[in-house]
C-alpha cells in the first residue's frame, strides 16, 4: 500500500502524521493542508482510462478505490452564449459532495476506526453515508435543525444515524467535533480534512479535459465553507503549473445575501472575517456558514485568481432556480445560487462555467 502524505497546519507549520486520527492543528485547532504536489497526466493520456474522477490517478492522494460508486464524469451543458453548467447533482447521491467523500472514506478504511462521525447542513451527509455503507464502516451524521426531511431519509436509508442538534449549521459541527474527540473515531470532515479537497479539485479536471485542455475565462461557484472553491483553486494551480494551462481562470464566489461573511470581509478589504455578521433564513441551505473555518484561505484564493463576490437575494435564488427547471434542469435552491449571480448578465462577455451541485429531489423547490 503507498504511502499516503502528511498533513499540515497552514497557518502554523505542524505536521500531522498520515496514520493519525488528529483531524484538526494542536496548536490553533484549525483544518490542515496536504503535503501533495502532483503532477497531471497530459490530455492525451487520459484516452481509455476508466471514466469516473479515477481517470486523474496522477492527482489523487488515494489509489485503488474500494469504495467507489462511479462517482465523477458529469455531463456539462450550455446554458446560453458563453456559459455553460456542470450537472453534479447527477452523481451517485445526487450532490457534488461525493467527489471529497469517496476519498474520505477509502482514507477512513485504512485508518479501521471504530466508528465514523460527520456533520453536514445535509448533502455532505448523505454522501458519507452512502460511502461508509459502501465501506462497511459505522456512521453517525450530526446536522442543524431544519435540515431537509428528504435528506435525513437518505441518510437514515444508507444505515448511518442521523443526529439533529438544537440549533443552526455551526452547533452540528461543535456536536461532531466533540464527538471526534473519542478514542478510535474517524472525524470525515469535509471541511478540516483536506482529502476532500483533493476529491472536489477533479471538477475542475473534468472541465479541463473535456474543453479539450482549456478552461473557461470565469468559474463561478457557491461558497459556504468553499471547498468546492479551494478544489477548484488546487487543480488550477496543478494543470498551470504542469504547463498544461496557458491562463488561469477567475474565481467569481458566490454567496447568499441573507449569510455572506465572506463577501462582507471582500467588501471590506479585509483577509479575515468580520466579528460578527448579519444571518437570516436563506433558501441556500447548504452555504449558509456563518464562520467558514477556511475563510482566510478561501479570500486569498479568490483574490490571487483575480475573481470577485457575488452575492444573490432570495427572490433571485427562487427564479434561477425555477428558470433551471424551465430548462430541463432540477436542482435544489442552494445549487441555483451561481446562476442567480450570473444569469442576469453580470458576466458581460466572458465565457463561464456554474456547477449545479445537488438536485431538486433533495429538498423541493425553493416557495416565495
Amino acid at each position: 500500500m503507498t504511502p499516503l502524505p502528511d498533513r499540515y497546519c497552514p497557518i502554523d507549520g505542524v505536521r500531522i502524521p498520515s496514520a493519525s486520527l488528529a483531524w484538526c492543528c494542536p496548536s490553533c485547532h484549525g483544518p490542515l493542508d496536504l503535503d501533495f504536489a502532483p503532477t497531471p497526466a497530459p490530455l492525451k493520456a487520459l484516452t481509455g482510462r476508466v471514466n469516473s474522477l479515477w481517470r486523474y490517478a496522477e492527482t489523487l492522494p488515494l489509489s485503488a478505490p474500494s469504495v467507489s460508486l462511479g462517482e465523477g464524469r458529469t455531463p456539462l451543458v450550455p446554458l446560453t452564449e458563453g456559459v455553460s453548467a456542470k450537472l453534479d447533482y447527477l452523481m451517485p447521491t445526487l450532490s457534488f459532495k461525493d467527489r471529497g467523500a469517496v476519498l474520505l472514506t477509502e482514507l477512513a478504511l485504512r485508518a479501521e476506526p471504530r466508528r465514523v462521525v460527520a456533520d453536514s447542513s445535509g448533502n455532505a451527509g448523505t454522501s458519507v453515508a452512502a460511502y461508509c455503507a459502501r465501506g462497511r464502516l459505522p456512521c453517525t451524521v450530526y446536522v442543524p435543525e431544519g435540515t431537509s426531511a428528504k435528506k435525513l431519509e437518505q441518510i437514515e436509508a444508507h444505515g448511518a444515524r442521523a443526529v439533529v442538534v438544537d440549533g443552526d449549521r455551526e452547533a452540528a459541527g461543535a456536536a461532531a467535533r466533540e464527538a471526534a474527540d473519542a478514542p478510535d473515531t474517524f472525524y470525515a470532515s469535509h471541511v478540516y480534512n483536506p482529502y476532500f479537497l483533493h476529491g472536489t479539485k477533479t471538477y475542475v479536471h473534468e472541465l479541463w479535459e473535456d474543453l479539450g485542455g482549456r478552461l473557461p475565462e470565469v468559474l463561478v461557484l457557491p461558497v459556504g465553507n468553499g471547498t468546492l472553491l479551494l478544489g477548484a483553486a488546487l487543480a488550477v494551480a496543478e494543470l498551470y503549473g504542469a504547463g498544461l494551462l496557458d491562463r488561469r481562470p477567475a474565481l467569481w464566489a458566490v454567496q447568499a445575501a441573507a449569510v455572506a461573511p465572506l463577501a462582507r470581509a471582500w467588501a471590506d478589504g479585509a483577509e479575515e472575517l468580520p466579528r460578527s455578521t448579519p444571518v437570516a433564513p436563506t433558501y441556500a441551505e447548504g452555504i449558509a456558514v456563518p464562520r467558514p473555518p477556511r475563510a482566510r484561505q478561501i479570500l486569498r484564493a479568490v483574490r490571487g485568481s483575480g475573481g470577485t463576490f457575488l452575492t444573490v437575494t432570495e427572490d433571485q435564488i427562487r427564479h434561477a432556480q425555477l428558470d433551471l427547471a424551465s430548462r430541463g434542469l432540477y436542482v435544489e435552491s442552494t445549487a441555483a445560487a451561481s446562476w442567480a449571480a450570473v444569469r442576469e448578465g453580470a458576466l458581460g462577455t466572458k465565457s463561464a462555467v456554474v456547477p449545479l451541485c445537488g438536485a431538486g429531489l433533495k429538498s423541493g423547490l425553493a416557495r416565495a
